[in-house]
Protein backbone atom coordinates (compact mmCIF):
# COMPACT_ATOMS: atom_id res chain seq x y z
CA UNK A 1 0.00 0.00 0.00
CA UNK A 2 1.10 3.16 -0.98
CA UNK A 3 1.62 6.48 1.35
CA UNK A 4 -2.10 7.99 2.59
CA UNK A 5 -2.83 11.05 1.71
CA UNK A 6 -4.78 12.16 4.92
CA UNK A 7 -5.80 15.57 6.36
CA UNK A 8 -4.63 16.54 9.02
CA UNK A 9 -5.97 14.26 12.40
CA UNK A 10 -6.77 17.11 14.58
CA UNK A 11 -9.21 18.59 11.56
CA UNK A 12 -10.92 15.55 10.94
CA UNK A 13 -11.40 15.43 14.73
CA UNK A 14 -12.63 18.34 14.47
CA UNK A 15 -14.99 17.68 12.01
CA UNK A 16 -16.34 14.26 13.31
CA UNK A 17 -17.21 15.94 16.90
CA UNK A 18 -18.47 19.00 15.19
CA UNK A 19 -20.74 16.95 13.11
CA UNK A 20 -21.77 14.59 15.58
CA UNK A 21 -23.05 17.51 17.85
CA UNK A 22 -24.01 20.01 15.06
CA UNK A 23 -22.18 22.34 16.69
CA UNK A 24 -18.64 24.00 17.02
CA UNK A 25 -19.16 24.61 20.89
CA UNK A 26 -20.41 21.96 21.77
CA UNK A 27 -17.06 19.85 19.85
CA UNK A 28 -14.82 22.15 21.36
CA UNK A 29 -16.21 21.57 24.91
CA UNK A 30 -15.58 17.81 24.24
CA UNK A 31 -11.96 17.99 23.13
CA UNK A 32 -11.07 20.84 25.34
CA UNK A 33 -10.01 23.83 23.02
CA UNK A 34 -11.70 26.98 22.04
CA UNK A 35 -14.95 27.16 19.39
CA UNK A 36 -13.04 29.31 17.08
CA UNK A 37 -10.52 26.48 16.87
CA UNK A 38 -13.11 23.91 15.63
CA UNK A 39 -13.82 27.03 13.26
CA UNK A 40 -10.70 27.10 11.99
CA UNK A 41 -10.03 23.64 11.58
CA UNK A 42 -13.13 23.19 9.93
CA UNK A 43 -12.61 25.45 7.25
CA UNK A 44 -8.88 24.62 7.09
CA UNK A 45 -10.43 20.98 6.20
CA UNK A 46 -13.04 22.11 3.39
CA UNK A 47 -10.51 24.20 1.77
CA UNK A 48 -7.97 21.14 1.66
CA UNK A 49 -10.64 19.19 0.49
CA UNK A 50 -12.44 21.98 -1.94
CA UNK A 51 -15.81 21.12 -0.69
CA UNK A 52 -18.48 22.51 1.78
CA UNK A 53 -18.76 19.97 4.58
CA UNK A 54 -21.07 22.56 6.80
CA UNK A 55 -24.30 24.58 6.14
CA UNK A 56 -23.35 27.36 8.58
CA UNK A 57 -26.71 28.59 10.19
CA UNK A 58 -26.70 30.91 13.52
CA UNK A 59 -28.14 28.27 15.85
CA UNK A 60 -26.37 25.19 14.09
CA UNK A 61 -24.40 23.64 11.35
CA UNK A 62 -25.54 21.76 9.21
CA UNK A 63 -23.84 18.83 7.25
CA UNK A 64 -23.74 19.14 3.51
CA UNK A 65 -24.11 15.68 1.20
CA UNK A 66 -20.20 15.56 1.21
CA UNK A 67 -19.82 16.52 5.28
CA UNK A 68 -22.88 13.62 5.92
CA UNK A 69 -20.41 11.33 3.45
CA UNK A 70 -17.04 12.32 5.61
CA UNK A 71 -19.34 11.99 8.81
CA UNK A 72 -19.90 8.37 8.69
CA UNK A 73 -16.81 7.03 7.42
CA UNK A 74 -14.70 9.08 10.44
CA UNK A 75 -17.39 7.65 12.83
CA UNK A 76 -16.93 4.02 11.94
CA UNK A 77 -13.21 4.68 11.65
CA UNK A 78 -13.11 6.90 15.15
CA UNK A 79 -15.09 3.63 17.18
CA UNK A 80 -12.61 1.26 15.79
CA UNK A 81 -9.80 3.27 16.81
CA UNK A 82 -11.48 3.10 19.98
CA UNK A 83 -12.48 -0.16 21.10
CA UNK A 84 -9.01 -1.43 19.20
CA UNK A 85 -7.29 1.10 21.84
CA UNK A 86 -9.93 -0.40 25.33
CA UNK A 87 -8.87 -3.80 24.13
CA UNK A 88 -5.32 -3.18 24.25
CA UNK A 89 -5.94 -1.63 27.45
CA UNK A 90 -7.69 -3.86 29.63
CA UNK A 91 -5.95 -7.29 27.48
CA UNK A 92 -3.81 -8.66 30.28
CA UNK A 93 0.24 -8.67 29.46
CA UNK A 94 1.45 -12.43 28.29
CA UNK A 95 4.57 -13.37 29.28
CA UNK A 96 6.05 -16.82 27.12
CA UNK A 97 8.20 -18.96 29.56
CA UNK A 98 9.98 -22.07 28.34
CA UNK A 99 11.36 -24.57 30.92
CA UNK A 100 13.58 -27.53 29.35
CA UNK A 101 14.07 -30.87 31.61
CA UNK A 102 13.82 -34.68 30.10
CA UNK A 103 11.28 -36.03 28.85
CA UNK A 104 10.62 -38.63 32.56
CA UNK A 105 10.80 -35.68 35.11
CA UNK A 106 8.51 -33.91 32.62
CA UNK A 107 5.74 -36.68 32.09
CA UNK A 108 5.67 -38.23 35.20
CA UNK A 109 6.51 -35.41 37.73
CA UNK A 110 5.87 -32.06 36.36
CA UNK A 111 3.04 -31.83 33.67
CA UNK A 112 0.35 -33.30 36.55
CA UNK A 113 0.77 -30.05 38.57
CA UNK A 114 0.83 -27.11 35.10
CA UNK A 115 -2.67 -26.29 37.20
CA UNK A 116 -1.18 -24.92 39.56
CA UNK A 117 0.73 -22.19 37.82
CA UNK A 118 -2.14 -21.71 35.38
CA UNK A 119 -4.56 -20.92 38.80
CA UNK A 120 -1.82 -18.46 40.59
CA UNK A 121 -0.67 -16.91 37.39
CA UNK A 122 -2.99 -16.88 34.41
CA UNK A 123 -1.19 -14.70 32.17
CA UNK A 124 2.05 -17.06 31.87
CA UNK A 125 2.31 -19.04 28.85
CA UNK A 126 4.55 -21.98 29.90
CA UNK A 127 6.34 -23.85 27.02
CA UNK A 128 8.23 -27.28 28.33
CA UNK A 129 10.71 -28.44 26.53
CA UNK A 130 11.28 -31.84 27.05
CA UNK A 131 14.72 -33.20 25.57
CA UNK A 132 17.70 -35.09 27.19
CA UNK A 133 20.02 -32.55 25.22
CA UNK A 134 20.91 -29.35 27.21
CA UNK A 135 20.28 -26.53 25.61
CA UNK A 136 21.17 -23.01 26.27
CA UNK A 137 19.16 -20.91 29.10
CA UNK A 138 19.60 -17.95 26.42
CA UNK A 139 16.32 -16.83 26.86
CA UNK A 140 15.78 -17.60 23.13
CA UNK A 141 15.76 -21.12 23.40
CA UNK A 142 15.18 -21.73 27.35
CA UNK A 143 14.46 -19.35 30.09
CA UNK A 144 14.90 -21.92 33.26
CA UNK A 145 15.57 -25.48 33.64
CA UNK A 146 15.30 -29.14 35.51
CA UNK A 147 18.64 -30.63 35.36
CA UNK A 148 20.41 -33.52 37.44
CA UNK A 149 24.02 -32.61 38.04
CA UNK A 150 26.30 -31.30 40.99
CA UNK A 151 24.38 -28.08 41.60
CA UNK A 152 27.18 -26.28 40.14
CA UNK A 153 26.98 -24.38 36.93
CA UNK A 154 28.63 -20.66 35.89
CA UNK A 155 26.66 -17.52 35.69
CA UNK A 156 23.09 -19.58 37.37
CA UNK A 157 20.73 -20.28 40.53
CA UNK A 158 20.76 -23.97 41.20
CA UNK A 159 18.38 -24.95 43.78
CA UNK A 160 18.07 -28.66 44.85
CA UNK A 161 14.50 -29.89 43.94
CA UNK A 162 14.98 -34.31 44.13
CA UNK A 163 17.25 -36.96 45.41
CA UNK A 164 17.46 -39.02 42.48
CA UNK A 165 18.41 -43.07 43.91
CA UNK A 166 18.04 -45.81 41.63
CA UNK A 167 17.05 -49.21 42.74
CA UNK A 168 15.25 -52.20 40.66
CA UNK A 169 11.48 -52.05 40.69
CA UNK A 170 9.11 -54.94 39.31
CA UNK A 171 5.60 -55.34 39.22
CA UNK A 172 4.69 -57.45 42.53
CA UNK A 173 2.79 -60.21 39.85
CA UNK A 174 6.34 -61.47 38.92
CA UNK A 175 6.92 -62.58 42.71
CA UNK A 176 10.51 -61.72 42.73
CA UNK A 177 12.07 -61.09 46.52
CA UNK A 178 15.09 -63.32 45.97
CA UNK A 179 18.19 -61.37 44.44
CA UNK A 180 19.40 -64.43 43.39
CA UNK A 181 15.88 -65.27 40.91
CA UNK A 182 16.82 -61.84 39.31
CA UNK A 183 18.46 -63.80 36.40
CA UNK A 184 14.75 -65.51 35.78
CA UNK A 185 13.64 -62.67 34.65
CA UNK A 186 14.01 -60.12 31.95
CA UNK A 187 15.87 -56.69 32.57
CA UNK A 188 14.31 -53.53 31.37
CA UNK A 189 17.03 -50.84 30.08
CA UNK A 190 16.63 -47.33 28.61
CA UNK A 191 18.97 -46.25 26.45
CA UNK A 192 18.46 -42.66 24.20
CA UNK A 193 20.22 -41.88 21.19
CA UNK A 194 20.88 -38.58 22.87
CA UNK A 195 21.02 -39.34 26.84
CA UNK A 196 23.02 -42.97 26.76
CA UNK A 197 21.68 -45.03 29.05
CA UNK A 198 21.67 -42.45 32.15
CA UNK A 199 23.40 -41.74 35.00
CA UNK A 200 22.82 -45.69 36.04
CA UNK A 201 22.51 -48.54 34.13
CA UNK A 202 22.40 -52.58 35.21
CA UNK A 203 26.37 -52.60 34.24
CA UNK A 204 26.81 -50.23 37.02
CA UNK A 205 24.13 -51.95 39.41
CA UNK A 206 25.85 -55.30 38.62
CA UNK A 207 29.35 -54.32 39.78
CA UNK A 208 27.88 -53.87 43.84
CA UNK A 209 24.93 -56.69 43.39
CA UNK A 210 27.24 -59.08 42.08
CA UNK A 211 24.53 -61.52 40.77
CA UNK A 212 25.45 -64.94 39.63
CA UNK A 213 24.27 -65.63 36.21
CA UNK A 214 23.14 -62.03 35.48
CA UNK A 215 23.22 -61.52 31.44
CA UNK A 216 23.14 -57.80 31.71
CA UNK A 217 23.04 -57.01 28.29
CA UNK A 218 19.84 -59.01 27.74
CA UNK A 219 16.06 -57.69 27.77
CA UNK A 220 13.83 -55.45 26.48
CA UNK A 221 15.32 -51.65 25.45
CA UNK A 222 13.56 -48.70 25.67
CA UNK A 223 14.54 -45.18 23.85
CA UNK A 224 12.20 -43.01 26.70
CA UNK A 225 12.59 -43.91 30.18
CA UNK A 226 8.48 -43.47 30.73
CA UNK A 227 7.97 -46.70 28.26
CA UNK A 228 10.23 -48.57 30.73
CA UNK A 229 8.14 -47.29 33.50
CA UNK A 230 4.90 -48.80 31.92
CA UNK A 231 6.23 -51.65 30.63
CA UNK A 232 7.50 -52.67 34.42
CA UNK A 233 3.96 -51.79 35.66
CA UNK A 234 2.96 -54.04 33.34
CA UNK A 235 4.89 -56.81 34.69
CA UNK A 236 7.12 -57.01 31.31
CA UNK A 237 10.92 -57.44 33.43
CA UNK A 238 12.48 -55.86 36.10
CA UNK A 239 13.87 -52.16 35.48
CA UNK A 240 16.31 -50.10 37.09
CA UNK A 241 14.65 -46.36 37.59
CA UNK A 242 14.98 -43.35 39.69
CA UNK A 243 12.53 -43.92 42.86
CA UNK A 244 12.11 -40.25 43.31
CA UNK A 245 9.89 -40.94 39.85
CA UNK A 246 8.18 -43.48 40.32
CA UNK A 247 6.64 -42.82 44.21
CA UNK A 248 3.23 -42.97 42.77
CA UNK A 249 3.53 -46.33 41.67
CA UNK A 250 5.83 -47.75 45.06
CA UNK A 251 3.00 -45.84 47.17
CA UNK A 252 0.19 -47.75 45.25
CA UNK A 253 1.64 -51.41 44.65
CA UNK A 254 2.09 -51.30 41.06
CA UNK A 255 5.82 -51.48 41.17
CA UNK A 256 7.47 -52.94 44.28
CA UNK A 257 11.35 -52.67 45.39
CA UNK A 258 12.23 -56.53 45.42
CA UNK A 259 16.02 -55.94 47.26
CA UNK A 260 19.02 -53.87 46.31
CA UNK A 261 21.37 -52.51 46.39
CA UNK A 262 20.23 -48.67 45.90
CA UNK A 263 22.45 -46.53 44.00
CA UNK A 264 22.07 -42.81 45.16
CA UNK A 265 23.46 -40.27 42.14
CA UNK A 266 23.19 -36.83 41.17
CA UNK A 267 20.15 -34.84 42.22
CA UNK A 268 18.01 -32.71 40.21
CA UNK A 269 18.43 -28.95 40.24
CA UNK A 270 15.60 -25.83 39.02
CA UNK A 271 18.79 -23.99 37.30
CA UNK A 272 17.98 -20.39 35.86
CA UNK A 273 20.32 -17.41 35.03
CA UNK A 274 21.44 -15.47 37.69
CA UNK A 275 21.25 -12.27 35.91
CA UNK A 276 17.19 -13.00 35.50
CA UNK A 277 16.58 -13.98 39.30
CA UNK A 278 14.81 -11.18 40.46
CA UNK A 279 12.33 -11.31 37.11
CA UNK A 280 8.89 -11.58 38.09
CA UNK A 281 7.99 -14.41 35.77
CA UNK A 282 11.22 -15.98 36.16
CA UNK A 283 10.42 -15.97 40.00
CA UNK A 284 6.57 -17.17 39.65
CA UNK A 285 7.78 -19.97 38.00
CA UNK A 286 10.42 -21.11 40.45
CA UNK A 287 7.66 -20.55 43.38
CA UNK A 288 5.47 -23.12 41.09
CA UNK A 289 8.01 -25.62 40.60
CA UNK A 290 9.38 -25.28 44.13
CA UNK A 291 5.93 -26.09 45.60
CA UNK A 292 5.22 -28.92 42.97
CA UNK A 293 4.77 -32.42 45.64
CA UNK A 294 7.42 -34.35 45.70
CA UNK A 295 10.34 -31.38 45.51
CA UNK A 296 12.62 -30.41 48.55
CA UNK A 297 10.77 -27.41 48.98
CA UNK A 298 7.22 -26.66 49.14
CA UNK A 299 5.59 -22.84 49.36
Amino acid sequence: MGQRKLPPLSALRAFEAAARHESAKRAAEELSVTATAISHQIRSLEESLGVALFVRKPRKLELTASGRELKEVLEGAFDSISAAVERLRSAPQRHAVTLTTTPVIASRWLLSWVCMLRETHPTIDLRIHASHDTVALDGVTADIAIRYGDGRWPGMVAEKLLDNTFIPACSPLLGLSDINDLPNHPLIHFHSPSAGTGPVDWAGWQKLAKVPGLDISAGLVFSDETHAVSAAVGAQGVALMSRELIEDELAAGRLVQPFGPEIKVKAFYLVYPESRKSEPVIQAVRDWVMAVPGGVCTL
